[in-house]
């Protein structure tokens, strides 16, 4: 079903949102420091492609620890994002969304369109893994809660 689903999304416009994405990956690298802007813009165009299956994560969440991309500089690395190119990326996949939304059958890569949207605006902190890892990772941390609650 999956692959079915990414067929789709693939040929029914995926293949824009994630050119746009290399697109803006590809002008933070000549930018040079926006490179690591640049190396999240084609990690999160690949998720684009293909998105279902896939999740993107914070890391934090993934790794049950803090890292670069997961605290204070994270943040203002996500702010200038959003001002420079994130905005930019969730109005376009807001429009896909909307459009999507139209047609009955499209609703789920609408759906899709707004989670890639909610990305767009904050994707520093972010990985993409698969479905089970992303369950299984979520499971750990609330796991691990549960225990300090006990504790």
């Amino acid at each position: 079903m999956r692959a079915i689903g990414n067929f789709l999304w693939f040929i029914l416009g995926g293949v824009v949102m994630g050119l746009a994405w290399w697109l803006a990956g590809l002008l933070a690298f000549i930018s040079i420091i926006g490179i690591p802007w640049g190396k999240a813009c084609f990690v999160i165009g690949s998720f684009t492609f293909f998105p279902f299956g896939k999740q993107a994560i914070s890391r934090r969440e993934l790794t049950g620890r803090d890292d670069v991309g997961t605290g204070a500089l994270g943040l203002v690395g996500n702010v200038l994002w959003f001002v420079f190119a994130g905005v930019w990326l969730a109005i376009g996949h807001v429009m896909a969304a909307i459009a999507n939304f139209v047609t009955i059958i499209g609703i789920p890569f609408a759906i899709q369109h707004l989670k890639l949207a909610g990305i767009a605006l904050a994707p520093i902190g972010q990985a993409v893994v698969s479905n089970e890892m992303a369950h299984a990772a979520r499971r750990d941390g609330a796991r691990a809660q549960v225990d300090n609650l006990r504790s």
